[in-house]
């Protein structure tokens, strides 16, 4: 098949200063331990951003009269740069120049990134340009940019100019620009066997970051020229009109948090001065990334494979193999942008079930970070009153909550509390992907049952009997709007229905999980308290529907006629003197996240348990009453809406489908994806297609199929791994196939 055609390559025609952003985030090639944006080498529309996997640094902002402390992922020095120009020209600028063509094709299948461009100087000379790019996924240290010069109705001298550039700081996002983000300093410089070189530590985190370049070419001299905090080496090529002549940029990058090395520097240069020739360095990464189609393959029928191929190759991009071994999370906006400061959410929720299927070693790697992080996780439980481990929504190097105190409106410009850290049910997410992990591989390591049953602790400590029945408050749901009863003093709601419930079915996958690994198992009185508060939950109902709190049914209803369109009804809102505490309002899935992690007979069986007999009609009423109430602020809420839509409403269904599919590339947040892809949302729609759509249930009796695809997407075939065994399955919208055998009943374990 080889990964030719439009299913497999990405192409802009044209150079539009005003969409480069999204351009570059959506080009960005990464190996899993760093990638670089798609930025041009060349131009003043840019924004360059190289960034390494766990690489964060803290610096203190002065914001609304207050010192605020963020962690970000640290934008590190721009390998890319390189420019060249014509005899009398200047330096090309894509801004400036005359340009006759000009087209990037993004390669998914051999994770190649080309620029080809011709343009006419002012003396009528036209040459011709183009550029293959890799960020190597063979070695993780390498990248490469190839550059082939041709003079169409010329010949004689060009000029090129290669620079290693470490005057960056994190800019990628407009709205955190009253934040710092000169977090490089001590900046180095040098050459050494031909070998570019240049040397920068972070401010507070103290990680040295070292990048070496190596220039092969048929060059006419080469001349170093080393800076206070950048270094160049500029180069002329001879050329014959009509002969192409290639100069190649081999960049290594290395950070003093890597293994198996003295220094960044020596690593850097020794790593560079030992890399094989652009071909050579291709091929290899070539052929890595067909090892990885060829686990990671989700093909479908139908215009959409193209979408579905750019979503596993930015998910592998960000998580591959090479991942497995770091000490990494799943940042929110990939390896591909500074939103969000490059933290970990809850996210893997939406990405590690279609990796435990497929590389169940970064999954497994994934959660040994949280697992790295439960002894702050139980200081912070500790710190709080309660027990086992309490989990930060905002995740980065250490463990700590990184949620900023303060979060920036940009509609009405006005800083305001962030009481986002009350979202307690990240830890729910982690606990599910144990699970997740558990059923898929049929291996629960004893750390892995460590991690789900302290999780299982703090949300049993934070059940609170209150008469018959137990609460949890002070909390947040996954709607994110509402972090408060209206007019309140402090934060917080009760009885939020997802983690509620959520904490009922965790409590009952950790006696199973004390079970399986008896070494680790709890006292009978902590079993039995479990069992008690997991039949004793409170959860609320009004208008003959799941309540999403204690309280939800008393607010007011939205006049949505006037917020027609409006995505961020909270930032709207608050522009107008309003608050959307007040409202029956919600940015995403809430309640109805408890329909896209469990089955119909799972919910309503965990309702029956606590004590709450399902009424006929309780969840397709419930679906459509948080609908008609949901903007839809977040990528996400397409991918759940699509997922719980699946078997009432397909029409329906299909349009939430299609959003989440395209919701990056077409940019429907307006402007979020130039500054870094939603990685949940790409891992949801992957794994909607094949647990939903599919129909594929991971349970301990083994693995059932029950596939229910939309017609449009036409014949689905993937392989999976189940058990340590490789399944192929294909299906339409008529039967599924196992192994080429039909079939729609469970695989044994």
């Amino acid at each position: 098949m080889g990964g030719m055609g439009p299913a497999w390559e990405i192409v802009y025609d044209g150079f539009d200063p005003g969409r480069e952003g999204l351009r570059e985030a959506l080009c960005t090639l990464g190996n899993g331990r760093f990638a670089t944006r798609g930025a041009t080498p060349d131009g003043e529309s840019r924004t360059p951003g190289t960034y390494v996997a766990g690489c964060y640094d803290r610096l203190d902002s002065e914001v609304a009269g207050r010192t605020v402390t963020n962690e970000d992922i640290v934008n590190l020095p721009d390998w890319l740069p390189l420019t060249f120009a014509t005899p009398g020209s200047g330096w090309f600028r894509p801004e400036r120049a005359a340009l006759l063509a000009y087209r990037h094709e993004l390669d998914l299948w051999h994770g190649v990134l080309v620029r080809d461009l011709r343009w006419r100087d002012g003396e009528d000379r036209v040459t011709r340009v183009r550029q293959r790019r890799v960020v190597s996924m063979a070695d993780p240290y390498l990248a490469a940019l190839e550059t082939t010069f041709t003079a169409e109705n010329w010949s004689g001298p060009i000029r090129a100019r290669a620079t290693l550039d470490g005057r960056v700081s994190n800019r990628g996002v407009a709205r955190y620009h009253g934040l710092r983000g000169d977090h490089l300093t001590g900046h180095a410089t040098g050459s050494d066997n031909d070998a570019a070189w240049l040397t920068a530590s972070t401010r507070s985190s103290h990680i040295t970051v070292g990048l070496a370049a190596r220039i092969d070419a048929d060059v006419r001299g080469a001349r170093v020229c080393p800076g206070l905090d950048h270094v160049s080496s500029e180069h002329v090529l001879d050329l014959a009109r009509g002969d192409p002549a290639a100069l190649t940029k081999i960049v290594a990058l290395t950070t003093s948090r890597d293994p198996a090395g003295h220094d960044p520097l020596s690593s850097a240069l020794g790593r560079v001065c030992h890399s094989p020739c652009f071909e050579e360095l291709l091929a290899r990464h070539a052929a890595a990334w067909e090892r990885l189609w060829g686990r990671a393959r989700l093909d479908v029928s139908s215009a959409m494979s193209q979408a579905i191929h750019l979503h596993i190759f930015h998910l592998l991009q960000t998580l591959s193999p090479h991942t497995a071994d770091l000490d990494v999370g799943v940042p929110a906006r990939g390896l591909h942008g500074e939103a969000y400061r490059g933290h970990v959410f809850w996210d893997e929720l939406f990405v590690q079930p279609w990796l435990a299927l497929r590389f169940p070693e970064v999954s497994l790697g994934l959660l040994r970070y949280r697992r790295r992080r439960l002894p702050e996780a139980r200081a912070a439980a500790r710190a709080a009153g309660h027990e086992g481990a309490m989990f930060p929504w905002q995740s980065g190097s250490d463990g700590r909550e990184e949620t900023p105190a303060l979060h920036l409106n940009p509609l009405s410009g006005r800083w305001l509390p962030d009481h986002s850290r009350l979202q307690r049910h990240v830890g729910l997410a982690v606990a599910y992907n144990v699970w997740q992990h558990y059923l898929a591989t049929g291996s629960l390591p004893a750390w892995c049952a460590e991690l789900l049953l302290d999780i299982a602790r703090f949300f049993a400590s934070l059940a609170v009997l209150h008469g018959d029945r137990y609460e949890i408050r002070g909390v947040m749901g996954p709607d994110e709007y509402h972090d408060a009863y209206p007019g309140a003093d402090v934060p917080g709601l009760a009885n939020n229905a997802y983690t509620n419930v959520m904490t009922a079915w965790l409590l009952m996958r950790a006696r199973e999980a004390a079970a399986l690994v008896p070494d680790l198992r709890p006292t009978a009185e902590e079993l039995a308290r479990w069992d008690h508060v997991s039949r004793r939950l409170r959860v609320d109902f009004h208008d003959g529907v799941i309540s999403q709190f204690t309280g939800y049914g008393d607010l007011l209803e939205l006049d949505w006629e006037r917020y027609r369109g409006v995505r961020r009804l909270d930032r709207a809102l608050e522009v107008d003197g309003d608050d959307v505490n007040r409202y029956k309002a919600s940015k995403q899935a809430d309640t109805l996240m408890l329909c896209y992690l469990l089955t119909a007979d799972e919910l309503t069986g965990l309702l029956e348990r606590l004590g709450y007999p399902a009424e006929r009609g309780l969840i397709p009423r419930t679906v459509s009453y948080y609908l008609a109430r949901t903007s839809h602020g977040s990528t996400l809420s397409a991918v759940v809406h699509a997922w719980v839509l699946a078997r009432s409403n397909r029409a329906q269904s299909w349009r939430f489908f299609t959003e989440a599919l395209y919701s990056d590339i077409k940019d429907v947040q307006g402007g979020t994806t130039a500054e870094g892809i939603h990685l949940g949302a790409m891992g949801g729609t992957l794994d909607l297609l094949q647990h939903c759509y599919l129909g594929l249930e991971l349970r301990p009796d083994g693995l059932r199929l029950d596939p229910l695809l939309p017609g449009r997407l036409g014949v689905l075939s993937m392989p999976i791994r189940y058990h340590g065994r490789q399944i192929f399955i294909d299906a339409d919208h008529r039967e599924a196939r196992v192994n080429g055998t039909a079939r729609r009943a469970v695989v044994p374990r």
